[in-house]
């Protein structure tokens, strides 16, 4: 007797859902990152509080801008230091060295009668010189950083009154509209300054695009995805916020709009930010500042990433110098004093661990604009220098104090966070780069 093979096709289960995250509303539109918002939450804090207390004078136009343009040298510092930061070692020198580079501009364009944009070119290519001289000594000799910028810091503040005879020398007009100019009017009468609003136009656009694409990745790939309304919510959030900001510059006093330097501040920020997230190099530095034996086992080469970031931060305080002598019109034997310390200071505070292998470029934007926006609501309140210096340190010691008691107690700790994140990733990433 013949048996039957039944034939028909099973029925195919329907491709699963992808897990939507749940949990509480907090955990719903920030998900796991909490430390990435907390300093972030802090800044927000720091400006409404300066706000109010200096009678709605923090969030004008014409502060936003000065603001900005007061700092776009010491967050580009930052950029830099972070990753200096994360390979495990320090920059000292970076103050002297920009003071240095900024009296070779200035002298060369005023005295030796050389075009500004060459005189840009000399800088940045004696800021690389340097930057390859320090590189050497740390990557290839084997002194520690903090040793060789040690050195340099006195070697090139020599350098800067030596060059200038301790004088100070005038810059041109080009170079002031880099350091200290803003976009220009163009096209019509909209009452806004049109470039302004349209740099915040694509802003808005690549945040919902960005986030969009990362939501339909998710998706695609099956994984944990928020719900829908989340992400309307955080394109909403991060637009609105955006737009704010556009506004502000777009119409401040007339002449004035968003500052030249904090386009140039911009651009570095999106092009480290993907060098250090998105490339080989940038893993590649994560790891040798993580574990460098374990980076060095995995094939990464310990020693070209130290040659690359000391010979970086230099270029980068060399850029820093141009910005600031435009800013203030001229070059002399003072600039730079402590500027390591401010940009130091912001990339500690952006959440970069003391030991390595931790730390991002926007973390360290943030920590940058945490010192800046305290500095300034110090002064509009006419808070003397002496105060303002004790007022910073103690908020910085107390956010770190109180972060290690959090860590001791069990509690969330920022630094513990990061510090454990760090720990457990590093090896992982290093072996992944072989």
């Amino acid at each position: 007797m013949a048996t039957t093979v039944d034939t028909a096709p099973a029925p195919t289960d329907p491709l699963p859902e992808p897990e939507t995250r749940g949990g509480s509303l907090f955990h719903q539109l920030f998900g796991d990152n909490v430390r990435q918002f907390g300093m972030l939450g802090a800044l927000v804090v720091i400006v409404l509080f300066f706000q109010w207390w200096t009678g709605g004078t923090m969030l004008t136009s014409d502060n936003m801008m000065n603001l900005l343009n007061g700092n776009s040298y010491i967050l580009v510092l930052a950029i830099g230091m972070v990753m200096v930061i994360i390979a495990g070692h320090i920059d000292l020198s970076v103050g002297s060295v920009a003071a240095f580079v900024g009296i070779v501009v200035a002298k060369s364009i005023t005295n030796g009668g050389i075009p500004w944009w060459a005189g840009i070119l000399l800088g940045l290519a004696v800021g690389l010189l340097v930057g390859m001289w320090q590189g050497f000594w740390v990557a290839y000799v084997g002194i520690p950083a903090f040793i060789v910028t040690l050195a340099g810091m006195l070697i090139f503040r020599g350098a800067n009154q030596f060059v200038g005879n301790s004088n100070s020398i005038p810059v041109p007009e080009e170079l002031q509209t880099i350091g200290g100019g803003y976009l220009p009017e163009v096209g019509p009468d909209t009452g806004y300054n049109n470039l302004t609003v349209l740099l915040g136009l694509l802003a808005c656009a690549a945040v919902v695009l960005g986030l969009w694409r990362s939501r339909r990745t998710a998706v695609r790939m099956e994984s944990e995805v928020d719900p829908l309304w989340v992400t309307v919510v955080k394109m909403v959030a991060l637009c609105a916020v955006i737009l704010y900001i556009t506004y502000m510059f777009a119409t401040g006093r007339e002449g004035t709009s968003f500052p030249i330097p904090g386009l140039i501040l911009v651009v570095l920020v999106l092009v480290y930010g993907f060098i250090t997230s998105r490339t080989v190099l940038g893993r590649h530095v994560y790891a040798v500042g993580g574990n460098r034996q374990a980076a060095e086992l995995s094939g990464v080469k310990s020693r070209k990433i130290n040659f690359l970031v000391i010979m970086n931060m230099s270029l980068l305080a060399a850029v820093a110098a141009i910005m600031f002598i435009g800013r203030s019109t001229a070059s002399g034997p003072f600039d730079g004093t402590n500027w390591e310390l401010d940009a130091i200071a912001a990339v500690f505070i952006g959440g970069a661990a003391v030991s390595g292998g931790v730390g991002t470029v926007a973390g360290s934007m943030v920590g940058g604009l945490v010192m800046a926006v305290l500095n300034s609501g110090l002064q509009l309140k006419g808070i003397g220098a002496d105060a303002t210096y004790m007022t910073k340190g103690l908020v910085l010691l107390a956010a770190v104090a109180l972060d290690v008691w959090n860590k001791k107690q069990g509690r969330f700790s920022i630094i513990g966070a990061l510090m454990n994140r760090g720990s457990s990733r590093e090896p992982s990433t290093a072996t992944s780069n072989g």
